[in-house]
């Protein structure tokens, strides 16, 4: 008689992948805990999350800089905020009157300087 072939044994089923952490409130949570954090969620290294958040803040200086003077300058990270940079002109010294002792006072000159405003939009609203 014939030898039976043996059955190959079964394939062990592929490990899962284990479930990331579950996302609570932190008082204050470093830098590193937080690509950690993110990197664990989607799947990636945090080598890769910082590398992320380093592109994103290069494309957000380049949208951001040198706005003009009736030319604000907009970025949005979309669903969450909006970023704006307005240019302010320089404010030469002036004489007025001081509203708090209702005197004559010199106002010191101020340097021109860029503004920065964050605003949340309607993502980030409907979370907190």
């Amino acid at each position: 008689m014939a030898k039976k072939a043996a059955k190959p044994a079964p394939k062990a089923a592929p490990k899962a992948a284990p479930k990331p952490t579950k996302i609570t409130a932190a008082a204050k949570r470093t830098k590193s805990e937080l690509f950690g954090l993110i990197g664990e969620h989607a799947g990636i290294s945090r080598k890769q999350v910082a590398s992320v958040f380093d592109v994103m803040g290069q494309v957000m200086a380049a949208d951001l800089a040198k706005p003009g003077k009736d030319k604000p300058k907009v970025f949005v990270v979309p669903g969450l905020m909006k970023v704006m940079s307005r240019f302010k002109p320089a404010v030469p010294e002036r004489k007025g009157i001081d509203p708090f002792s209702k005197t004559e006072k010199v106002f010191k000159a101020k340097p021109a300087s860029t503004a920065i405003k964050i605003r949340p939009l309607k993502g980030l609203k409907a979370m907190v």
